[in-house]
């Protein structure tokens, strides 16, 4: 038997089968045959098996050692397809497969294989082997290969979801800095009119204290409150919003100014652009129509935001 198993391991069968194969047999032929008939059962159904027929069995072997006396059964035999096994393990198998249930006695002795037909249900298994293994191992780069593209997929779905979301990040930011720069600059301008509001009444007060004290009538106070007039564009009317540039006359006690500012442009910076070109320091702009006067606490909005 320890010939017969070698011989079964080397052709590739599971040695836990082939054990059971040599130890449910009578030699290799019906090793062959018992492998071939439980192939596609795994070792822990055979064994459990076994293990259910073995109590019920005794009284079938009985009878299929003798039904009569001087009559002693050599094998089984299905009555539904007219196929004959060697032993009952054999006919169990084709009944689980076929659910063929008519079965009987036979004191017909199946005669063994030759050794052509030995050599040739061996190649004939060992085939079967060779292609099941190539079956399994294709399958198995088939299975690799989706599960290699599904984590690819997934992966590149997390990274593409990462990437939105930190750009979303980064734009919120870019926003955030560019309106804390712009109350920045704003708050400055705001101060720095406030300083030179405060400056210019301070050098007023002095002028006037200094003329009190000399005798004299104190020195007229400069109008520096021009009139903002806004010229209509001549292609027609239009939003505020579709606006980028504001066309302001701009009127002094020197005369009249018209210039041109983009909306964004500062109260502030337009009073400087005027003391610059006048020699005049602004200290108020007032708008004709309708009526309102922007002081220097308006010099750090906008002319968009002050409707200019």
């Amino acid at each position: 038997m320890s010939s017969d198993l070698d011989t079964l391991l080397g052709m590739g069968f599971d040695k836990h089968k082939a054990e059971l194969a040599v130890k449910e047999s009578g030699g290799l032929q019906d090793a062959l045959e018992w492998l071939e008939i439980n192939q596609h059962r795994s070792h822990e159904e055979i064994v459990a098996s076994s293990e259910t027929t073995a109590t019920t069995g005794d009284d079938q072997n009985a009878e299929l050692v003798s039904t009569q006396a001087g009559n002693q059964a050599r094998s089984l035999v299905c009555n539904e397809c007219c196929t004959k096994f060697r032993s009952q393990a054999q006919a169990e198998f084709h009944a689980s497969k076929t659910q063929h249930v008519d079965f009987a006695e036979s004191e017909e002795e199946i005669s063994a294989l030759s050794q052509e037909e030995k050599k040739a249900r061996l190649e004939e298994l060992r085939q079967k082997l060779v292609e099941k293994r190539a079956g399994m191992s294709e399958q198995d780069k088939i299975d690799k290969k989706r599960n290699e593209e599904i984590r690819r997929k997934s992966t590149k779905e997390t990274q593409d979801i990462k990437e939105e979301l930190k750009k979303k990040e980064q734009l919120k930011e870019a926003a955030t800095k560019r309106k804390e720069k712009q109350e920045e600059i704003e708050a400055k301008a705001r101060i720095k009119a406030k300083i030179a509001a405060d400056k210019k009444e301070r050098e007023l007060k002095a002028e006037k204290d200094k003329a009190k004290r000399e005798g004299r009538a104190a020195p007229a106070v400069a109008s520096a409150a021009p009139t903002t007039t806004i010229t209509p564009s001549p292609e027609g009317s239009k939003p505020a919003s579709a606006y980028t540039e504001t066309r302001l006359r701009l009127q002094t006690s020197r005369g009249s100014v018209q210039k041109t500012f983009p909306v964004a442009t500062t109260l502030y910076e337009v009073a400087a652009a005027l003391t610059k070109e006048t020699d005049g320091e602004v200290q108020s702009f007032t708008q004709n129509f309708p009526k309102k006067t922007f002081d220097v606490v308006d010099f750090g909005a906008s002319l968009r935001e002050l409707g200019l």
